[in-house]
């Protein structure tokens, strides 16, 4: 494979179906022009193909994804389909659990030899909606890194450039779907783990609303957490979505539900009627230059539409210190029944962290969980003047895969965006918006009031018209 892949405009016709939207899909199997099955035996062959470079998936279920195509197929000749995904693929972060397979959160502590008879909500609903589940996609161990690399299922890398990372720790959710191996993707987001890979991947991520999707079981960072779709397009995470949001019992902290159908709405988004903030740096980041020059030419883009965009250099102050205050109480709670022959185990860098969180403050958590309100407060004021949002997705450029993050950055420096939405629980997509001289992705990120979900996709899918990315592919043939 080259190590930096050029794009592409088109892809062979023996790749075609790899490349092919859950949207095109769907039409296809209507009009009996594709089949499921044909469509998961193509997908299958193009993971046995690159992903032992690419490191994308933790467990492929060929055995079951056939079976589920098979049965698809029959469904769509019978005129009789199951529900809205039937006999498109999609694969599941492992972190989410999945009845018949291991979830074992990106470590060697948990024992695969166990009962996995339970779907998570999404995955139950993705099932429901007759979607064909491919298998499991790496994570760092217990999704704790921006980077996905774990002792479990070693190290991911990113479809554009195999040198580089693909983020995390949706990381390989991102290369899965910027790859062509699949084109759905569940993933997981409590700090910015859909948006940072999407961004360095080159696809569609959204964070929903806290509490949009329903979570199970629960855990202690669930309040910072969302599921959420990782796609190509802004069509198919709205589907997605309409799908992975329907209630589920077994999450009693979910948002009550809205019976809204995202992908009939998604067009009616109008940028000449939003009011736009802009703001390069929330007030305190430190971009890369070739970042800020890719996001600003975008906005420019977005204004040239005719959006009413008003540049606003300080939104808040940074929350990384009563984010780490926060994050150090549940890390202390998550993790305290491991001993340290356990932690040896462990991906380092989180067994050092958990160490670190030992005997935290009470007193210092709920002085952050105050913090932490104080700024939703704020948000929620200044959405009384804006619609949306608007920043970049990261503060660094994309980095080489051995590395944690981009050099020179701090790891809360380049996630400087991300994260303070996790805080706030406001639901926040990233948009790729063009390439770094190197040819790697930088994305956009588009964040709206708290339950704006479906002005969020409205706004990306403005984008997806004026900055289209969905032809532009890495080149992941094998060197001649």
């Amino acid at each position: 494979m080259n190590s930096q892949p050029e794009s592409q405009r088109a892809a062979p016709e023996e790749q075609a179906l790899a490349w092919l939207s859950a949207t095109e899909l769907l039409s296809a199997f209507k009009k009996r022009r594709l089949s499921p099955l044909d469509v998961t035996e193509a997908i299958l062959e193009r993971i046995e193909s690159l992903d032992p470079v690419l490191n994308a998936y933790a467990l492929v279920d060929r055995e079951g994804a056939l079976v589920a195509a098979s049965e698809a197929e029959a469904r769509w000749a019978a005129g009789n389909p199951l529900g809205p995904l039937d006999g498109v693929p999609v694969s599941i972060k492992d972190i989410v659990l999945t009845r018949g397979l291991p979830t074992r959160r990106g470590s060697r502590l948990i024992d695969p030899d166990q009962p996995w008879e339970e779907d998570g909500p999404a995955v139950a609903r993705l099932r429901e909606a007759g979607a064909v589940i491919l298998g499991k996609t790496t994570t760092p161990e217990f999704a704790a890194k921006p980077v996905t690399l774990s002792p479990l299922t070693g190290t991911t890398r990113n479809p554009w450039n195999a040198n580089y990372s693909p983020g995390g720790s949706s990381g390989g959710a991102g290369a899965a779907v910027a790859a062509g191996l699949g084109p759905l993707a569940l993933g997981t987001d409590a700090g910015g783990s859909i948006r940072i890979p999407a961004s360095l991947c080159g696809v569609f991520g959204l964070k929903p609303s806290g509490g949009r999707v329903p979570m199970y079981p629960p855990t202690p960072y669930g309040t910072l957490a969302s599921f959420g779709p990782m796609t190509r397009t802004v069509a198919d995470a709205a589907l997605m979505l309409s799908i992975i949001a329907q209630p589920d019992p077994r999450d009693w902290s979910a948002l009550p539900y809205q019976e809204i159908d995202y992908s009939a709405l998604l067009e009616q988004g109008q940028a000449r009627k939003w009011r736009i903030a802009w703001s390069p740096t929330l007030g305190y980041a430190r971009v890369d230059p070739e970042v800020a020059r890719l996001t600003e030419a975008a906005i420019q883009r977005l204004a040239e539409t005719g959006a009413t965009i008003e540049r606003v250099e300080r939104v808040f102050e940074d929350p990384a210190d009563f984010l780490e205050s926060f994050k150090r109480g549940l890390t202390d709670y998550a993790f305290r029944h491991l001993a340290e022959e356990s932690l040896k185990q462990m991906d380092q860098d989180l067994a050092e962290e958990i160490r670190r969180s030992r005997g935290a403050s009470l007193r210092a958590h709920l002085d952050a969980e105050m913090a932490r309100a104080a700024l939703g407060r704020q948000m929620c004021a200044f959405h009384q003047d804006y619609d949306l949002l608007i920043t970049p997705t990261l503060a660094g450029p994309p980095f080489p895969v051995e590395l944690q993050g981009p050099e020179g950055y701090g790891r809360y420096e380049w996630l400087a965006f991300s994260y303070p939405f996790n805080l706030t629980r406001q639901p926040a997509a990233t948009v790729p918006c063009g390439f770094t001289d190197a040819g790697l992705p930088v994305g956009l990120q588009i964040v709206g009031p708290m339950n704006a979900d479906l002005l969020v996709l409205q706004a990306a899918r403005v984008f997806e018209r004026i900055l289209p990315w969905a032809d532009r592919r890495p080149n992941l043939e094998p060197n001649k």
